[in-house]
């Protein structure tokens, strides 16, 4: 019989910090759905870019700057953000953080 969830007892387990690197790591991906689990190393960054669906991202530990259009907002533990799809973002990393990453259907 199928499972009717996916639990994930520990996220901490599976976003192991490279050194000098980024982690990118699908937990879940069904139904219109995506989840990605990010681990960057101090230094890291993502360039600006844009996504076609809509997104929520939430920043487990760690700490960096997140570009979201022009504005610029401190990225720390217990942060989240509803980005719409097209919306220009990107993130800095100051010291190894670990984020979520939500892909939602397109709408």
């Amino acid at each position: 019989m199928k499972t009717a969830y996916h639990f994930i007892p520990d996220l901490y387990k599976e976003a192991q910090v490279p050194s000098e690197g980024t982690l990118s790591r699908t937990l879940y991906s069904e139904g219109g759905v995506k989840t990605v689990l990010f681990a960057f190393d101090t230094g890291q960054e993502l360039s600006e870019h844009t996504a076609a669906r809509p997104a929520i991202l939430q920043i487990l530990s760690g700490q960096g700057r997140l570009k979201l259009r022009e504005d610029e907002q401190e990225a720390k533990p217990g942060g989240w953000v509803y980005m719409p799809a097209g919306l220009v973002h990107a993130i800095r990393v100051e010291n190894p953080l670990v984020m979520l990453l939500t892909l939602l259907p397109k709408v």
